[in-house]
């Protein structure tokens, strides 16, 4: 990373923008403060710094057009603070699995993180951003810097709010390939508990009854091997760590599961030669803006399909 010169930003009135309708608050504001990471853009919103219409708002807030936003005095790093190597800027290219004027869908690599924050000087967002300075680009929706596979961009503001709404009402689908460690005893099983990030602690242990939000999981077997189930989980909800703790309630944790598998389990999956969560966002499906379908499908990598050979000759 190429550190230079911080300069400060004086505050702003900024109207919001037709193409910036329905857009959040958070995500409004990391336009306008490039190079601030997100946990400080947070803290702005909380301590009052940031307001809209005159009001306090939370970061999650939907933004009308023609709304006035104060965007605070803070520090930020100079264009070009960090650089994103070309290598990966031609990896995100390579990456590309559909691309039309309104929604981009990439096959994430696994390891690399959505967007900056948590330590992170930059993710997926910042990359493009960079590699595309001016365009409008905006995540969908966030999948795990542990998890690969199909993310969906909106490349303007009316197709983020249109695609917003689909994964408001639950019509967008998203299913992924796991491996779960142990076996799947049914074909088909639903799992309708609460999920997310207060749902389980630090340790990846669940929380009292009542924690979490209401959250939905089908797990479809594909496949029986001695000691695991290679499934299909396909999600109704889009919460936090969503499958890999529904997983863990199964009692079925992800192979390879950092957080929420074992130290024993994690030294035996490494050692069968896994060295990441077996995990892959493999199919997305959601509405253009003339409502006809956009189905996407990701191949389960090589990194994660050797595993299945092994297990097979097992």
């Amino acid at each position: 990373m190429n550190v230079k010169a911080q300069k400060t930003v004086s505050v702003q009135q900024v109207e919001v923008s037709t193409d910036r309708d329905g857009q959040r608050l958070d995500n409004f504001l990391s336009t306008y403060l490039k190079g601030v990471p997100k946990a400080a853009v947070y803290r702005l919103i909380r301590t009052g710094q940031v307001r809209v219409n005159g009001g306090r708002a939370k970061p999650d807030r939907k933004l009308s057009a023609g709304e006035v936003v104060r965007v605070p005095p803070a520090r930020v790093n100079e264009p070009g603070s960090f650089t994103v190597s070309p290598a990966v800027i031609q990896q995100l290219h390579d990456a590309t699995l559909y691309r039309d004027s309104d929604f981009l869908v990439l096959d994430k690599p696994v390891g690399m993180a959505v967007h900056s924050g948590s330590g992170l000087p930059w993710g997926v967002i910042e990359a493009l951003r960079q590699a595309w300075p001016g365009q409008y680009i905006e995540l969908a929706h966030r999948i795990d810097r542990e998890t690969s596979g199909c993310l969906v961009l909106a490349l303007n503001g009316q197709a983020l709010r249109h695609l917003s709404s689909q994964f408001r009402a639950g019509t967008v689908k998203k299913r992924y390939l796991c491996l779960m460690d142990g076996r799947l005893m049914e074909d088909l099983l639903t799992v309708n508990v609460p999920a997310g990030k207060d749902a389980y602690d630090d340790e990846g242990e669940s929380l009292p009854e009542g924690s979490g939000k209401a959250a939905l999981t089908q797990f479809r077997r594909l496949q029986d091997y001695p000691e695991c189930s290679y499934a299909e989980a396909e999600i109704f909800t889009g919460r936090t760590h969503q499958i890999r703790q529904h997983a863990k309630h199964l009692g079925l944790p992800l192979a390879g599961d950092p957080k929420y598998a074992s130290k024993a389990d994690l030294k035996w999956w490494k050692a069968m030669g896994l060295k990441r969560m077996f995990l892959h966002a493999h199919h997305v499906e959601f509405l253009d803006l003339n409502n006809e379908p956009v189905i996407v499908n990701s191949n389960l990598p090589e990194n994660l399909r050797s595993v299945l050979s092994t297990l097979e000759a097992e």
